[in-house]
């Protein structure tokens, strides 16, 4: 009981300690409102207003029906421009897209020649030059197939492909982009504020107090734990409750409580991962030096941006030791699709064993420092 005892008392000393620091208050309250609101309405990886051209050398009805049906919000309003004119916009970067009709492409159309458009694409925008090409081959077979089928009276395709989004019926990416840049600050706080709490005892020299007192050093590091990743938690939860849902008006199938608990055990081993590296570190820039690096690649390769199934297999079985691949698992799983317990067990255990594994490495690593203070 003692020892519990002694982890609350601790832990309650930590949420004063971090209630005082202005700084660290701040920028809590910023990564849960201002910064998912702004990441969810500004980074977009659907086509909106994008820029295009066309080069009509036909000038025929097709042609003229083609361009016609670039329609907003997707496309801004297509300008019609000479075939010299298609280098230098592009190379200004005037027109993200030109397409090209050779002349007589009604007549080869009619007469079943097989006619090419020609698509110039400017590919440094990957995402609008990914999507857009797909969107503007479907536009123009949409209207190819409109055309014959009125001049010939042929009939449509026969077969009618009706897709149904799941879970984000309209591929808005801003409700993707919510609850993963949720993801996102949850994982840098944890490790800041966990290794800062480390950093700023050696610093105002109150870890020499620390030392004095009846307690162990698994008290202390489980203490930093527990404060830390309570105040995160509580943020978390209630930026999902009234920014996510309530703001961006973004739908949540699942348990928000399930999330609450999956997040527990995620910032159990984040913030054992913070202290750890807060003991690699003397200062705090150093902290900062070490700590961007490990969030870089928890976000990059945790298949939260690009799926695991896209990278290669052995950097897929690389990143299966980092929490966040698992987390990102649960947390899609529970928040987009609604699964329970029963489904999304195998990524807690995951993630609780890797939280005990690097657990197990920081105490090592913080009775090391504590021995080098005394």
């Amino acid at each position: 009981m003692r020892w519990i005892a002694n982890i609350y008392r601790l832990g309650v000393k930590e949420i004063f300690s971090l209630l005082r620091d202005p700084v660290l208050m701040g920028l809590i309250f910023y990564t849960f409102t201002f910064a998912i609101y702004t990441v969810a309405n500004g980074v977009r990886t659907e086509l909106n207003n994008a820029s295009i051209a066309v080069v009509d050398e036909d000038r025929s009805g097709l042609s003229t029906q083609i361009t016609g049906a670039f329609l907003p919000p997707y496309f801004k309003t297509p300008e019609v421009i000479g075939l010299r004119t298609v280098d230098p916009g592009m190379d200004a970067g005037q027109y993200t897209f030109v397409l090209d009709i050779p002349p007589g492409f009604e007549a080869d159309v009619l007469a079943g020649r097989n006619p090419e458009i020609q698509l110039n694409v400017d590919a440094t925008a990957m995402t609008i030059a990914g999507n857009g090409t797909t969107y503007i081959s479907s536009i123009v077979n949409a209207e190819l197939l409109k055309f014959v089928s009125r001049s010939s009276g042929a009939v449509g395709l026969p077969v009618d492909l009706q897709v149904r989004a799941k879970y984000n019926p309209n591929l808005y990416s801003a409700w993707f982009m919510a609850v993963m840049q949720i993801i996102n600050n949850l994982t840098i706080l944890a490790i800041i504020l966990s290794g800062a709490a480390v950093i700023r005892e050696r610093e105002h020299g109150t870890l020499e107090h620390l030392l004095v007192m009846p307690v162990t050093s698994s008290e202390i590091m489980l203490a930093k734990i527990w404060a830390n990743g309570l105040v995160i938690v509580l943020a978390a939860v209630l930026s999902l409750q009234f920014i996510v849902q309530g703001l961006l008006g973004v739908p949540i199938l699942g348990s928000i409580m399930l999330f609450a608990l999956g997040s527990v055990v995620y910032l159990f081993a984040v913030t054992a991962m913070g202290v750890t590296l807060s003991t690699l570190a003397t200062t705090m820039p150093q902290f900062g030096l070490l700590s961007i690096p490990v969030f870089v690649v928890m976000n990059l390769l945790s298949g939260g941006i690009t799926p695991l199934e896209s990278m290669p297999p052995a950097l897929q079985n690389a990143v299966q030791v980092l929490p966040s691949t698992h987390f990102i698992k649960f947390a899609q799983a529970v928040l987009y699709r609604g699964a329970g317990v029963e489904i999304v067990w195998p990524q807690l255990l995951a993630t609780a064993g890797i939280g005990l594994a690097f657990f197990a490495f920081g105490l090592a690593r913080f009775r090391a420092t504590l021995a080098a203070v005394k």
